[in-house]
């Protein structure tokens, strides 16, 4: 089966594959209920929207979203309790037959994302590919060796790192295809993606879905 990501806006990414997987949902057209798993990095309205995952989540699937979040998911009444998956940062666990990692993530200087509020990215294993979601972070001690295929980091600068340092990330990590996020509505301009591809080796593939 061949693999289909979408980005749609800000960090809103689909992942399709042997299973349907969405992080951070937002501005969702439509209601598809498809979603096998939906991944939430952190409490910000442009990342966890209540709305948008009732729109995507199958009636089965699971949601998977930081421990220090859990009392935000009242308003999620589509799936059962018992598929409401709190995790937190650095652990490795299977949720449902899928395998997650998670990275914390955060800033360092700025007051947007603290690391004592345990938000985090993911990295979802699935059909022997690995994918790296990194949220909201600057390029963090604790993500810089991460082991990937495909890579999801946010350039837009202000509240996570800026496409410099996101593709400085890009070389210590060395995915066999990074694709930015976080850029070109909320925060960042249009042309950060170009910006970004233009600093990456050419032995990475640099795809730009925004």
């Amino acid at each position: 089966m061949g693999v289909n990501i979408a980005v749609n806006v800000q960090s809103s990414i689909r992942i399709r594959a042997s299973k349907t997987l969405y992080f951070d949902p937002w501005q969702i057209d439509g209601q598809p209920l498809d979603g096998d798993y939906v991944f939430v990095t952190h409490e910000h309205y442009d990342h966890f929207s209540p709305e948008d995952i009732r729109k995507v989540i199958k009636p089965d699937g699971y949601l998977v979203i930081p421990e220090s979040m859990a009392h935000l998911t009242g308003d999620i009444t589509t799936i059962p309790e018992s598929h409401i998956v709190k995790v937190r940062p650095g652990e490795k666990r299977e949720v449902s037959r899928l395998m997650v990692e998670t990275y914390p993530a955060y800033n360092q200087g700025k007051p947007f994302h603290i690391r004592r509020n345990g938000w985090m990215g993911y990295v979802v294993t699935i059909d022997a590919n690995k994918y790296y979601v990194a949220g909201d972070t600057d390029p963090i001690p604790e993500i810089r060796d991460i082991k990937c295929d495909v890579a999801f980091l946010p350039i837009g600068g202000t509240y996570t790192m800026d496409a410099t340092a996101a593709a400085m990330l890009t070389k210590m990590i060395h995915p066999r295809v990074v694709i930015p996020t976080h850029y070109g509505s909320v925060v960042g301009s249009p042309v950060d993606g170009d910006f970004f591809q233009g600093l990456i080796p050419r032995d990475i593939r640099c795809e730009l879905l925004l």
